[in-house]
């Protein structure tokens, strides 16, 4: 990381032109530089932004006036945060800034998150917004590694409440610059999804080996916002192969729950053509959260487990279990790399044994029979006489993997000194 980071600093100067120019003062008191991108549309401000707003708008294809002139807050909003997220992309990939802040009420915010968005994961995002952690705010637009801090007081010029909302906000974007590091290793990752080891096991009898094939894991917690970390670094191509073996969040989407990870979840990895290994795992249950009410299609079922007070989770219908695998399949049939599933007969999570609060011997035997029915010709179909969480079935994920390696398909290992 340089030592100046620069940061990308965005809102409207037209309305919050002295919160921007308090914020830039505290972004440069805290060692950071700035560049101020100007969205809004309706005028000139009392800051003198770098990346003015007819750039901003040149940016989308269009001019500032086609957008004032269209009469639609909306529509120019929409326009702007086009603009405004191919900007910020292509100023991170000139090595021009090295973090994004942003300010802003619902329309700011909106904007924010496309531009966020826009960004790799890793890069420091802060977010200060009037509607900070609101329901209005639907999971599969909040970036995964997003900084979020509500706006208190924020709404319309400084006082002391606002002013520590910016300042530590400029504070938030300069350190998480500054606090980064180089990686030190340079194995090829390969990533994984799982739940709580309450769930799912395999992990643990699968690091030890994948670290010792001169591979470095990493683990995601299917519970929406993993997943939508694992499916953005999947689609950039950052893993050298997956484990994809937590389908919950898939399962969840299906069944309207905001537990998920929005309408791509099992495409990332596919579509860029990175090995694949899936497993069905979770796809007996859908995620709700403990203090709300269950998806509708699912109120009135007995077999539930509350894990804490956040989530809990009920167990889908026979017909539900057949439909999730057809959908498995589908996704698995837009694959542009090689691809195996991996469908343990026994069970797909902890709670599913005999005794357990979602054992349901139905619903496994329609999910097993479904796969093998759904799975592509393409796809590499691994029927296994265990449960998910058995050593054989971490044994059969580490044969695909040997065996893709062998062949070139995934990238070999690398041994570091330590």
């Amino acid at each position: 990381m340089k030592k100046t980071p620069v940061i990308l600093l965005i809102g409207t100067v037209d309305t919050k032109g002295d919160e921007i120019g308090y914020m830039r003062s505290c972004i440069e008191r805290s060692g950071g530089r700035v560049v101020v991108m100007d969205v809004g549309v309706l005028g000139p401000g009392t800051v003198v932004p770098d990346i003015p707003n007819t750039e901003v708008a040149a940016a989308a294809g269009v001019t500032l006036a086609d957008i004032t002139n269209s009469g639609d807050e909306n529509t120019a909003m929409t326009s702007m945060a086009k603009g405004a997220s191919a900007l910020a992309a292509r100023l991170h990939a000139d090595g021009a800034i090295d973090g994004m802040l942003a300010l802003g009420g619902s329309m700011g915010t909106d904007l924010a998150l496309d531009v966020a968005n826009a960004l790799p994961l890793g890069v420091p995002k802060v977010l200060l917004s009037t509607i900070a952690h609101s329901h209005l705010l639907p999971p599969e637009r909040i970036p995964p590694d997003l900084i979020m801090r509500l706006w208190a007081g924020g709404l319309y010029g400084l006082n002391r409440l606002c002013r520590t909302a910016l300042a530590q906000s400029a504070g938030a974007v300069v350190g998480a610059c500054t606090a980064q590091e180089e990686p030190a290793s340079k194995r090829p990752v390969v990533g994984m999804t799982s739940l709580g080891s309450s769930v799912l096991t395999y992990m643990k009898a699968l690091k030890g080996p994948l670290e010792a094939r001169g591979y470095e894991l990493a683990v995601f917690h299917a519970t929406g916002m993993g997943g939508r970390a694992f499916e953005d670094l999947a689609s950039r191509g950052y893993f050298a192969a997956v484990m994809d073996f937590s389908l919950q969040e898939l399962v969840n989407h299906m069944n309207d729950s905001c537990v998920n990870s929005g309408p791509d979840r099992l495409r990332g990895a596919g579509l860029a053509g990175t090995p694949q290994i899936v497993a069905p795992g979770a796809t007996d249950m859908v995620d709700y959260p403990t203090w709300g009410k269950p998806p509708a299609a699912l109120q009135g079922a007995t077999a539930a487990h509350a894990h804490n007070r956040l989530i809990a989770s009920m167990c889908v219908t026979v017909p539900m279990r057949r439909a999730i695998a057809q959908e498995i399949g589908r996704r698995l049939g837009e694959a542009r790399g090689p691809t195996a599933l991996l469908v343990p007969k026994h069970g797909v999570e902890g709670w599913d044994r005999e005794g357990g609060p979602l054992h349901d011997p139905q619903g496994l035997a329609a999910l097993v029979d479904e796969l093998q029915a759904a799975s592509p010709p393409a796809t590499r179909l691994v029927v296994l006489d265990a449960h998910i969480n058995d050593n054989a079935f971490a044994q059969a994920a580490l044969d695909v993997f040997d065996d893709w390696v062998g062949k070139g398909l995934v990238p070999p290992g690398i041994q570091e000194l330590t």
